[in-house]
C-alpha cells in the first residue's frame, strides 16, 4: 500500500511457510514472506517476513533492498534446501510467474 501511495505500480509475490520444507519438518508453518517490487523495473521496494526465524531471514532481505536488487536477482540467488530462506526466492519467483514448491492455483 505504501508503494502504491508513492505512485509505484507494484508486483507482489507471497510464499507461505506452509509450503516450505524446513518449516514443515519443524512444525512451524505459521509464517509468510512477501516481496514487493516495481512492476516496470523489477526493483525491490519492500520485503515483509513473519514467522519462525524472521529475524534471521531479514538480513538477506535488507541487503537486497540496500543494494537496489531486482526481482530477478533475488529469484536467481541459490539457497540450500531445505531452509527457511528459500521462501525469499520462492516469493520472488512468484512475481516472475514461476513456482517450485507452491502448488499451482486453479
Amino acid at each position: 500500500e505504501q508503494a502504491k501511495g508513492e505512485g509505484f505500480k507494484v508486483a507482489v509475490g507471497r510464499f507461505p511457510y506452509l509450503f516450505n520444507g524446513r518449516a514443515l519438518t519443524r512444525g512451524e508453518t505459521q509464517g509468510l514472506v512477501k516481496v514487493v517490487a516495481d512492476l516496470q523495473t523489477g526493483r525491490l521496494l519492500g520485503i515483509h517476513i513473519f514467522g519462525a526465524e524472521a529475524s534471521e531471514l531479514i538480513a538477506e532481505a535488507t541487503l537486497a533492498l540496500k543494494m537496489g536488487c531486482r526481482v530477478e536477482d533475488l529469484a536467481s540467488t541459490i539457497h540450500a534446501h531445505p531452509t527457511l530462506s528459500e521462501a525469499l526466492r520462492e516469493a520472488a519467483l512468484e512475481i516472475q510467474g514461476k513456482k517450485l514448491h507452491k502448488p499451482r492455483e486453479g
